[in-house]
Order: structure tokens, then C-alpha cells, then sequence
């Protein structure tokens, strides 16, 4: 089954927000919005940060 993100970055479009604005506020690495943009999985803290 195969993952999206397509909810999250619609969001951050709805908020202006850039990758880099995401990565700067969670303290995740750009590798892993890497991951999200190809639809890999990402570890569950990761989401629970998102969230």
C-alpha cells in the first residue's frame, strides 16, 4: 500500500509554508522530507512531531 502525503503538503501550501519552514520548526532533517515527497515511509515520531 502505498503512502501519501498529499494532505500535508496541501496544507503547508494553504499556509505558506516552504519544506524548509517545516524542517526549521520540527528539527527534522531535509532527508526526510525527501522521503515524504517520494511517498517512503518515515518513522512514526517523525508523524507524531507533524502532528
Amino acid at each position: 500500500m502505498a503512502i501519501s502525503y498529499n494532505g500535508l503538503l496541501k496544507l503547508m501550501i494553504d499556509k505558506n509554508m516552504y519544506k524548509k519552514d517545516l524542517t526549521e520548526k520540527l528539527g527534522i532533517s531535509s532527508a526526510t522530507i525527501a522521503k515524504m515527497g517520494k511517498g517512503e515511509t518515515v518513522s512514526v515520531e517523525v508523524l507524531q512531531n507533524i502532528c
